[in-house]
């Protein structure tokens, strides 16, 4: 064990040794390039600075040049002897010397013999050199609780440092869900889930399953060559209404998988195969051949008796009632869940029921049971129904369904679950604790919970209470 550790150092030092020089070499590189590339300047300027002095030059030597013939002009006229001459050519002599270049050019320098505006200065540089040192160890974040936003099954997630460090290359957000509030506990504690290479100092958490209570999150922060200590963790609560479809009293053609249903024409058949086995003088169920032949047949033809759940405290659903309940009930506050159908899924209903469904009821058809209900055959229709009376919606029938319930409030809302489009109200007085209710007819349906109330329902439930018409006409004549 120890010479293993002591091969490791080794192997570790010789690795950060190599990294060492990979760095020394990258800031030598730069060096020699910016070194390069300010020398560059520097000729560029002399060599511009030394054309535009030969180009002054220049034009000095060439005015001269042109000055010669002038000189010459002004000396012969110092031999004329006649005033009126004499003063004709000092004239004419006049003129040309106003008009000559060599008169007009400055010698003064146009560019300075300075080069002081190129200088550098490194010494701050070169105490930043010296300063380098070995990377230290980032401090833990600190979130801001007060910043941290939980809505729409999101949670948005701030944090800072405690001093500013310019070295951070990266955070790393972990989120744990739990059923306790406060410090995280060892025993029966989730894993951690991560999520790395965050940039900011604010990460938002989209898409969550709110399926427990609480969420335990932390954050850690990282440079290049090291992650720092966890920040202190902190819990942030999250409500939501979870349940599973309740199987031990579903309808026998129903197929319940936790938080799935699907139509099941052949529903009991394999309990009555092997009762046949076990008795052979005990011929088919008659019905049960007929279904067999006829595939999946109307549910007014399709009768099952009803057989006793040993596992629940109530018989499974029976005759046309092909219903299936969740197994958690309402008792106060609000809550949402959507419900999503298949394509070829003939006919369904959504909504809530008292626990004291008879198990040849259907939902919608009694006074204590309310729902919307998609019909799919010869075209299309969506209905409101409760206590067996009915309202045609003329609405489109969304893929997707949102419920809303508010029980202390006494409402019972559908939306379309994507555009937040309501669909109906319910407006009542729920005596009772209430239980999710779904009702099947060929294909199947998937409910989707843990989901907390949309920021947007909020809205528009604020916005519809108070109103009255249409949306509880159902319950006004019920």
């Amino acid at each position: 064990m120890l010479n293993h550790t002591i091969k490791n150092v080794q192997v570790n030092s010789s690795n950060v040794i190599s990294e060492l020089d990979e760095e020394f070499d990258g800031l030598y590189s730069i060096l020699d390039e910016m070194k390069g590339s300010m020398a560059n300047t520097i000729q560029q300027e002399e060599a511009h600075k030394i054309q535009a002095l030969q180009d002054q030059l220049s034009q000095c030597s060439n005015a001269l040049e042109s000055s010669e013939e002038l000189l010459e002009l002004a000396a012969q006229s110092l031999d004329i002897k006649d005033p009126v001459e004499f003063l004709k050519a000092a004239r004419q002599i006049k003129d040309r010397v106003t008009m000559a270049s060599a008169f007009r050019i400055s010698l003064k320098p146009k560019v300075s013999d300075s080069m002081t505006h190129l200088m550098v200065d490194f010494a701050l540089e070169r105490r930043m050199l010296q300063a380098v040192k070995f990377l230290p160890v980032p401090k833990p974040p600190e979130i801001d609780l007060a910043a941290c936003l939980v809505a729409d099954n999101c949670i948005t997630v701030s944090w800072k440092m405690p001093e500013e460090d310019s070295r951070i290359d990266h955070f790393v957000l972990e989120y744990r869900k739990t059923n306790f509030d406060g410090l995280p506990r060892v025993k029966d504690e989730q894993r951690w889930e991560l999520i790395g290479y965050i940039k900011a100092t604010e990460y938002t958490l989209s898409g969550l399953k709110f399926d427990t209570k609480y969420i335990n999150i932390r954050v850690q922060a990282c440079n290049k060559a090291v992650a720092g200590e966890y920040s202190d963790p902190v819990t942030l609560e999250t409500k939501a209404f979870v349940f599973s479809l309740d199987s031990t009293s579903s309808h026998l053609n129903l197929k319940v998988e936790d938080t799935y249903v699907e139509w099941d024409p052949t529903g009991g058949k394999g309990q009555e195969k092997i009762k046949g086995k076990e008795n052979k003088s005990s011929g088919q169920n008659p019905l049960l051949k007929s279904n067999r032949r006829s595939g999946a047949p109307s549910p007014k033809r399709t009768s099952i008796s009803a057989r006793s759940s040993p596992r629940g405290s109530r018989d499974h659903f029976a005759g046309e009632s092909y219903t299936v309940l969740g197994d958690t009930a309402i008792e106060s506050g609000q809550h949402y869940w959507e419900v999503k159908a298949q394509k070829d899924c003939k006919s369904y209903s959504v909504g809530v029921t008292y626990r004291n469904m008879g198990k040849f009821d259907q939902l919608g058809k009694t006074n204590s049971s309310w729902c919307i209900h998609i019909n799919n055959w010869l075209q299309t229709t969506l209905s409101a129904k409760h206590n067996n009376k009915t309202k045609t919606l003329d609405i489109p029938v969304p893929d997707r369904i949102g419920v809303y319930c508010d029980f202390d409030g006494g409402q019972l809302a559908f939306y379309n679950a994507n555009s937040k489009e309501l669909l109906h109200t319910f407006r009542t007085k729920f005596t009772q604790p209430l239980l999710p209710g779904f009702m099947i007819w060929c294909g199947g349906l998937t409910v989707s919970t843990g989901l907390q109330v949309p920021s947007a329902v909020k809205t528009l439930q604020k916005s519809e209470n108070g109103l009255s018409g249409s949306t509880s006409s159902l319950n006004n004549i019920a």
